[in-house]
């Protein structure tokens, strides 16, 4: 089966297609991506749904490889929230 293992920066992203056998799992996919630093990742998603590493693969899937926020979400709201208008 075909999946894909993507992930991203805020301006480029890498991506690789892989072939894995049927029954296949996320786990499987990352060890054979060739993607390092993959331990730093805060989480691994399906189609942008968080999994386990445990989680089996279909057809067509694409793996996301997550990465820590640099910013709070609502902190970076509050900063926006603070600027002055033009």
């Amino acid at each position: 089966m075909r999946v894909e293992v993507i992930r991203a920066w805020p301006h480029r992203y890498q991506s690789v297609a892989l072939e894995l056998p049927l029954g296949a799992c996320v786990a499987d996919a990352l060890a054979v991506c060739g993607f390092d630093g993959l331990e730093q990742a805060s989480a691994i998603a399906v189609h942008g749904v968080v999994v386990a590493p445990d989680a089996p693969l279909n057809e067509g899937d694409r793996v996301e490889v997550l990465r820590p926020l640099q910013v709070d979400p609502k902190e970076a709201r509050r900063r926006r929230a603070r600027k002055p208008a033009p």
